[in-house]
């Protein structure tokens, strides 16, 4: 190394457990400058380095459309932000098919608490006549499945939290809507109508019946979610009751308002489903996974996860043709809507609240791959 003061030294600009520059450092200038200071741990001086690979042209948005790939979601959304207003044909390829949205949390009593903006990526299937499905890419992680005997509502059912390792796939923003169902089924069996309202009395065998259709009509494997799949989904990294957070309220859920949860104050009971996406998404970026219909889950019941699938896979083991729903309704109080909540029902019943969303694994688009 140069003994010259006035040369760069080749590290990164900030070390752990230090917030700023340190004083006198000499800091890598150029795009291996900004490569070194995205190697830091801090969050705040990626963002920084990012805004000075702008300088750097061509070779500073490469940079820029790799930090979509970082670990912190600010950090990728940053990223996003400055690619998005951008023209050139590269950046437009990496960012088609993305969205933003607002990821909020609230307090044990409702309040909201924190709001931030957050993106996705998703792919659409065209299915006809102007009705397209959003297929959400859901990023591979590992997660703790259940609830403790601690949380409000908790079950045995629900129990023994055990880890689980998912990979990646996509979801739907969206359980499947009326129109979505009409364009593939050729019918439309819901009792509350509306084009975007979520289709509901629809079994199991139904639903699966959709997914062979789907098949059939795109080539690619659609298949309801695993109930590990869901339940990974719905959080989105959260480990609330909620991934609103300690409760959910009406301004956030569609649920029966009247049996509310925590400190959270009663709410209206609407008595029937509305428009997909009337709420918030998590931060994955699907919408309606508490309330609106239970989703049917590709897996056969079982009373407890002693011996469940720690892989993401359906559990098929169960000894009759019962199938796992998840999510609550519009029917149900906020206890049921819990992320943790499951129950069941046989294949062939359909009702009012019984819904689903599905499922299917792609090979992951390049500009994800580092995902």
């Amino acid at each position: 190394m140069s003994n010259n003061q006035n040369e760069p030294r080749e590290y990164d600009a900030v070390r752990g457990g230090q917030n700023s520059i340190p004083v006198n450092a000499a800091v890598l200038g150029g795009i291996p400058g900004v490569k070194s200071r995205l190697a830091s741990p801090i969050v705040e001086v990626r963002i920084a380095a990012l805004s000075e690979a702008l300088k750097h042209g061509e070779a500073g948005l490469d940079v820029i459309i790799q930090a979509l790939h970082d670990e912190s979601m600010q950090v990728k959304f940053a990223a996003y932000s400055l690619l998005k207003g951008r023209n050139e044909e590269k950046i437009k390829q990496h960012l088609r098919n993305y969205f933003e949205f607002d990821v909020i949390t609230v307090d044990a009593e409702g309040k909201e608490n924190s709001r931030i903006k957050s993106f996705a990526h998703y792919f659409p299937e065209d299915l006809g006549n102007g009705v397209v499905l959003e297929m959400v890419y859901i990023p591979g992680g590992t997660f703790m499945m259940g609830s403790p005997a601690t949380e409000s509502g908790s079950r045995h059912h629900e129990r023994p939290q055990h880890q689980v390792t998912v990979p990646t796939f996509y979801a739907g923003k969206y359980p499947i809507t009326q129109a979505q169902y009409e364009a593939v089924m050729g019918n439309n069996p819901s009792y509350f109508k509306g084009e975007k309202r979520p289709v509901e009395q629809v079994s199991w065998n139904k639903a699966v019946e959709l997914c062979w259709k789907l098949y059939e009509k795109t080539g690619k494997i659609y298949r309801l979610l695993s109930e590990a799949e869901w339940e990974y989904a719905c959080r989105a990294g959260t480990t609330t009751p909620f991934y609103f957070g300690e409760t959910i309220t009406t301004n956030l859920v569609n649920y029966d308002g009247r049996y509310s949860f925590a400190g959270a104050p009663r709410g209206p009971y609407r008595e029937q489903t509305i428009d997909v996406g009337s709420f918030p998404p998590n931060a994955f970026g699907l919408y309606d996974m508490h309330g609106q219909v239970w989703e049917w889950c590709s897996d056969k019941w079982r009373d407890n996860y002693d011996g469940a699938p720690t892989d993401g896979s359906s559990w098929e083991t169960g000894e009759d043709n019962d199938r796992v729903l998840r999510g609550g309704s519009w029917k149900y109080g906020a206890v049921s809507c819990r992320a943790a909540y499951r129950k069941y029902d046989s294949a062939v019943y359909w009702i009012k609240n019984r819904g689903f969303r599905v499922a299917v694994a792609l090979a992951v688009p390049s500009s994800l791959s580092s995902l």
